[in-house]
């Protein structure tokens, strides 16, 4: 049976436990209860000044406090999750750590330059550099019981001159046209990769993160399904990400985005009205409709599921900023890849077959679960 109970905090308590009713049950946790005193001296008007940052490749060493900063709060949820909170004079500070070392900071304080100040005092030198330059930053978008979420990461990506061998010469022309892509190029806002498991799909997807890295961020949504049956989880995803990007190459401090949503037969195949409910029109709408009006966002969609079988609505003309059908490699381009036709179907072989191949595996020994990196 829920309990509810409620706290009273009185103004002659701890500088932190400004004067509030909080409401608390249990499904409640620590660190709901240090976000709701984080909350407090913005709420009160003691503290109107806000200020939010999110690091990523956050330093294990870093101690995220001010100098004069005390802590008067702290929990560790079962996830990994870190929250501290942190006041000091004329300020209040809430720090979050995750396990992938990326951190949320938010500060609230009695003046504009003392919240910026803050960030700046934290920040400074809390991370490591950026990789070197074979990799390139891809964020990752998830939901949880917190909210949505998205952290960056370094992902190894090739560029396209050493990977077009992985795929057929019929597809490099296109591919080719593809990845040297501009923003003035962009006609239509659907990116339709579809074919097989194993033909490098998402090789692809990561080579084409490096090539557009100078005008271009890509994120991938790791739940599709819920994004397009969330209304507020979709707008935090295509309309309120521009905060992660501030400051980046562009006229304007900002980037456009290219949303990839892996494996989405059921999201766009034919008969998905009905079966998906609301989640296709959704997805139109980020690509073609109001919802996708005035920003500067691209979605890439792979999909196993073959053209024909596809919802005509995705792939109408004009929607599309390329339709690109990922195949398997024909036989002579298979063997010339492999350098030997042992081992070869008369068909060919998909990018994944020739490495396991390459590497030795035969249909009786079972492949590597690395299969992911060419799907």
């Amino acid at each position: 049976m829920s309990v509810l109970k409620e706290v009273r905090f009185a103004p002659e308590q701890h500088p932190a436990e400004l004067p509030m009713n909080i409401w608390l049950d249990d499904a409640d946790s620590p660190a709901d209860v240090i976000d709701a005193l984080a909350l407090s001296p913005f709420a009160t008007g003691s503290q109107p000044w806000a200020r939010t940052a999110n690091l990523e490749r956050v330093r294990s060493d870093a101690p995220l406090m001010p100098a004069g900063g005390t802590l008067v709060r702290a929990a560790r949820d079962d996830d990994g999750r870190e929250s501290q909170l942190v006041t000091g004079e004329g300020w209040t500070l809430r720090v979050i750590r995750y396990r992938n070392r990326s951190a949320t900071l938010s500060v609230t304080a009695v003046s504009e330059d003392l919240a910026r100040t803050v960030i700046a005092e934290i920040s400074e030198g809390a991370t490591e550099p950026a990789p070197e330059s074979d990799h390139v930053e891809m964020g990752f978008w998830w939901h949880n019981g917190h909210g949505s979420r998205r952290s960056g990461k370094p992902i190894t990506a090739s560029p396209w001159a050493e990977v077009r061998g992985n795929y057929a010469r019929s597809l490099h022309t296109p591919l080719s046209r593809l990845m040297a892509l501009t923003p003035d190029d962009i006609h239509g806002r659907l990116l339709l990769l579809h074919g097989p498991p194993g033909t490098g799909k998402t090789t692809l997807l990561r080579t084409l993160a490096r090539q557009w890295r100078s005008w271009c961020q890509v994120d991938c949504v790791l739940d599709p399904e819920r994004l397009f049956g969330s209304p507020g989880y979709l707008m935090e995803v295509a309309v309120g990400a521009d905060s992660h990007h501030d400051g980046e190459d562009g006229e304007d401090g900002k980037k456009w985005r290219l949303l990839v949503l892996e494996d989405c037969d059921e999201l766009i195949r034919g008969g998905a009205k009905e079966a998906a409910g609301q989640g296709l029109s959704r997805l139109l709408n980020l690509t073609d409709g109001l919802l996708g009006q005035g920003r500067d966002v691209l979605v890439a969609v792979t999909t196993n599921e073959d053209l024909a079988r596809l919802h005509p609505a995705v792939v109408r003309p004009g929607r599309c900023l390329a339709q690109v059908e990922v195949g398997a490699l024909p036989y002579d381009e298979a063997a010339a890849w492999l350098g030997a036709a042992e081992g070869l179907s008369p068909s060919g072989a998909t990018l994944a077959e020739l490495f396991a191949l390459r590497d030795g595996v035969t249909a009786q020994t079972p492949a590597p679960d690395t299969t992911g990196l060419y799907l």
